[in-house]
């Protein structure tokens, strides 16, 4: 064999074995390229879900934000009729009293056009005042009683709103 055959044969064995590890380079290349992109849509898939979940667990506090939003409203509504109720009920109260101390008073003016001593006159004007005095004592007793209890009931919605917060919102987010 001829020097030039054996270089022919050599120069075509090495292109067969570049030619070769070329293919086998780019198959090892592309094998490594569809790897990462696998791994790259796993990621992304997983990256995704996480996002999706966060999502998820944002509006569901938003919308709990809403609903409980919607309940410290009712509570404000519900005291403010109590409280209108209430206070409705203690002018009625009032005016009764008055009404009373009023005709207690034209009683005894008349009483005093057909008095016959002053004797007389100082005893009714002294019962007047002694019956105002006791009345009032009495109407303000009651009427402190019942500012207590209008308040309690007007602050019954709303410390419920503000106790369910505390439950609520207070414990650590798990």
């Amino acid at each position: 064999m001829s020097k030039a055959t054996k270089v022919s044969e050599a120069v075509t064995t090495a292109s067969e074995e570049a030619a070769t590890a070329a293919v086998q380079g780019i198959d090892k290349t592309v094998a490594t390229l569809k790897d990462g992109m696998t791994k790259a849509a796993e990621n992304f898939e997983k990256t995704q879900a996480k996002v999706k979940e966060g999502m998820e667990k944002a509006m569901k506090t938003a919308e709990e934000m809403v609903t409980f939003g919607q309940g410290n409203l009712e509570a404000v509504m519900k005291s403010s009729q109590i409280l209108a109720a209430g206070v409705q009920e203690m002018q009625k109260k009032f005016a009764a009293q008055a009404q009373a101390s009023f005709e207690e008073t034209v009683s005894t003016m008349k009483a005093l056009t057909s008095v016959k001593s002053v004797k007389d006159a100082f005893d009714l004007q002294a019962g007047l005042a002694r019956s105002a005095m006791e009345r009032s004592i009495a109407e303000g007793g009651k009427l402190t009683d019942a500012s207590f209890k209008l308040t309690e009931q007007v602050m019954a919605p709303l410390t419920a709103r503000v106790t369910l917060a505390v439950e609520k919102f207070a414990k650590p987010a798990i």
